[in-house]
């Protein structure tokens, strides 16, 4: 996206819709924990396989991450995301159809998160395109706001909305409503896309290859492998890890709400700061300890103080991955090369991360109980703190030269807000 893309828009008109395409990038993960019990007893599947659910989603954002820098750059980015939301609008009304057959519980799965794919990678080069450089990381905040706050509703309200509309596939299909509107208010900013497009036809010739070369890139895929690994698994297993303990279903789907509750809030916070700090590595680090006590905590005392767990699991994690993003946009030069570099990253990130949890449904059945998946949860914080160490501040950014990726010359330090 150029940034004058949307020029024609109110700033509003775009923020809004940039708050409600996000706030559907996480829902289809969200809504599913706290109905996993009642999910695996009807349909009669194992831990991993109710893994598959979350991994499902995952593995489309990483495998078709460059997929969808490639729609973007033929389509428009805005046009793009649009697309991206009406996959998912389709995906969730798959899922939700016929809670009896197990085919389109993991077909809508699928479809959804292939729209999440599309929708996900573009968002960072939309939010450089429409916010200035010293209020990126605020606009990455407002995005993770509104990902991680419907992902609390989505994980508090789930069991509830299933007693109110006939089970567990109910309380699923509802989410498309959320879908149908956020794909209303980005028409407009299709639209005004469009024209902008056809009035000024985009004449950049700048590479639009992933950044392989890049060391810069290779670690910020590496940290957000680790990160995702660590969030995917945490959702997927927090919720059937205290229900396996005798709690109820509802207040697991309550402590799941203070888990992505914690989120919303370091989510918004973290980015922001990131405005004001030129080394992330500080606020990297903190992020990370903080997850890492939470799982530790879930891992050795679990019934000590599982509010507390939530909460630093929440706010560590959320951090961590807005911090990630906001370094997506720190890290590259233009709109374009914050899209290739979102694409290699969340290519790479997504598709390792994509096998937690799964792997972590598979420990918890080989062993017959949840410590062990919390203790491998809390060990992959430290090869993340060992990649945070090598992000330094006057790393290479993406775009900087002509030819950056690959000999390092004309080194352009990421501006210090």
């Amino acid at each position: 996206m150029s940034t004058t893309e949307t020029r024609t828009l109110p700033p509003w008109t775009v923020v809004v819709g940039i708050v409600l395409v996000a706030a559907n990038l996480r829902t289809l993960m969200a809504s599913l924990p706290p109905l996993a019990e009642a999910v695996r007893s009807d349909l009669g599947l194992s831990n991993a396989w109710m893994g598959v659910l979350t991994t499902l989603p995952v593995l489309c954002m990483g495998l078709l991450a460059p997929v969808a820098n490639q729609v973007g750059r033929r389509l428009g980015p805005s046009t793009a995301v649009g697309c991206g939301v009406g996959l998912v609008l389709v995906g969730l009304a798959v899922r939700g159809a016929d809670g009896g057959v197990v085919w389109a519980l993991y077909a809508g799965t699928f479809v959804a998160g292939a729209g999440i794919a599309l929708a996900g990678t573009l968002l960072p080069g939309i939010v450089k395109a429409v916010f200035p450089a010293h209020r990126a990381g605020f606009g990455t905040g407002v995005t993770m706001m509104a990902m991680m706050g419907f992902a609390g509703v989505a994980s508090a309200t789930s069991v509830p909305l299933a007693g109110v509309l006939g089970g567990w596939s109910g309380s699923l299909l509802s989410w498309v409503v959320l879908a149908g509107v956020a794909l209303v208010a980005w028409v407009p900013v299709t639209v005004a896309a469009r024209r902008r497009r056809a009035a000024f036809p985009d004449t950049d010739t700048g590479s639009h290859a992933l950044p392989w070369g890049s060391t810069t890139a290779w670690l910020l895929a590496g940290y957000l492998a680790c990160q995702s690994w660590q969030f995917y698994s945490s959702l997927a297993w927090l919720a059937p890890s205290y229900e396996a303990s005798g709690w109820t279903a509802r207040d697991a789907g309550l402590l799941m709400s203070v888990f992505t509750g914690a989120q919303l809030v370091s989510g918004l916070v973290a980015p922001t700061l990131l405005d004001r700090v030129r080394d992330p590595r500080v606020l990297l680090v903190g992020a990370s300890v903080l997850g890492g006590l939470g799982e530790i905590g879930v891992w050795l005392a679990p019934d000590g103080a599982p509010w507390a767990w939530a909460l630093l699991l929440g706010a560590g994690q959320g951090a961590c991955f807005a911090l990630g993003l906001g370094l997506l946009v720190r890290y590259s030069t233009t709109a374009r090369d914050s899209a290739r570099l979102t694409a290699m990253a969340f290519l790479v990130s997504y598709t390792v991360a994509s096998a937690g949890p799964a792997t972590m449904g598979a420990v918890r059945d080989a062993t017959g109980s949840y410590p062990a998946l919390w203790a491998v949860l809390a060990a992959m914080a430290l090869p993340q703190l060992l990649l945070i160490s090598r992000l330094r501040p006057d790393a290479v950014r993406v775009g900087a030269s002509p030819h950056p990726d690959l000999t390092g010359a004309g080194r352009q330090r990421p501006a210090a807000s």
